[in-house]
């Protein structure tokens, strides 16, 4: 870990926090909530002594990478003119992509946006998710889940942030990165933050050393920036409205546990299963459901996803 260089850089207007290690053709890694360039230190580690130059940044609101104060400064157009801005830095023209959750979010935006930019992309929990001109995301999401859904329930400014307040950071983050239920994610009426079981022993995949590094960034930054993405869910689907029907034609090799609760809610395996995810994504090459995995699988099943990343990637 000693070996992965940092630095930070400007892109976009902003200030933003990458690690990196490696020569050769770049590879981007883009996390998701709560994480931090982190999640990726195995991948780093992997790809890089496999002749690839890894580059992981904390995304905009996370981490040592800058946070605007205004929610609105978090849209798809925004995160993904950051990454478009880090790659020209890179000095490269294309990138392999590799993003998981809202990472994985923002990897089909950039897809879809600049697919001139990236070479292919390995895709970990998220599928592809078409836009309905019909009906709003998050509205769709409280008709089918209510208003306790996750996603619902991080809408409003500070209110999310308040429950989780009511316990420590390593608290919330362990809750949140050892969770294994599948099916959709449903809050307490009474607060997220309420009831924690945090006695359970860590999994053999997150050390309390890699936990106490994750809860030193957000006690710094809280969890604001990372929350705000959720809170653009439908100002997305506003911008968005000329790409609907738009395919992503970027080559795919998609990766998910079999517990993961994106996997198992909003219609996604049926989605994956029946064919409209390739329809969509007329080059996904590979679809990989690993068994007994949950959601943060590039940590869980670390050497595993490394692996598929590298048997896709060195196709290119």
């Amino acid at each position: 870990m000693e070996y992965i260089v940092h630095r930070t850089v400007e892109v976009n207007g902003i200030k933003m926090h990458v690690a990196e290690k490696g020569e050769g053709p770049a590879v981007l890694f883009l996390h998701g909530f709560p994480e931090l360039w982190y999640t990726w230190r195995h991948q780093i580690l992997d790809l890089s002594s496999r002749g690839y130059h890894a580059v992981a940044p904390d995304l905009r609101g996370y981490g040592d990478t800058e946070a605007p104060a205004s929610m609105s400064s978090y849209s798809c157009f925004d995160i993904v003119g950051d990454l478009v801005a880090l790659i020209d830095l890179l000095g490269v023209d294309q990138v392999f992509l590799v993003a998981h959750d809202w990472g994985a979010i923002i990897g089909w935006y950039l897809c879809m946006f600049r697919p001139d930019r990236v070479k292919a992309y390995v895709c970990l929990s998220v599928p592809f998710w078409p836009r309905n001109p019909k009906v709003k995301p998050v509205d769709a999401m409280r008709a089918l889940y209510g208003d306790d859904y996750y996603i619902c329930r991080f809408q409003e400014a500070g209110k999310a942030e308040g429950e989780l307040a009511k316990n420590s950071t390593e608290e919330v983050l362990k809750k949140l990165l050892t969770n294994r239920t599948p099916g959709p994610p449903i809050l307490q009426k009474e607060g997220m933050g309420s009831n924690l079981n945090t006695s359970m022993p860590l999994p053999s995949w997150l050390s309390l050393q890699d936990l106490k590094y994750y809860a030193s960034k957000f006690e710094k930054t809280g969890f604001t920036g990372g929350l705000n993405y959720y809170r653009n869910i439908n100002l997305n689907w506003e911008l968005t409205a000329p790409w609907t029907g738009a395919q992503v034609k970027v080559p795919v090799k998609f990766i998910t546990g079999d517990l993961d609760s994106v996997y198992t809610s909003l219609g996604m395996k049926n989605y994956i299963e029946s064919g409209a995810f390739k329809k969509d994504v007329p080059n996904l090459e590979e679809v990989i459901v690993q068994e007994g995995v949950a959601h943060f699988n590039n940590q869980e099943a670390a050497e595993d996803v490394s692996n598929h990343i590298y048997d896709f990637i060195k196709n290119f």
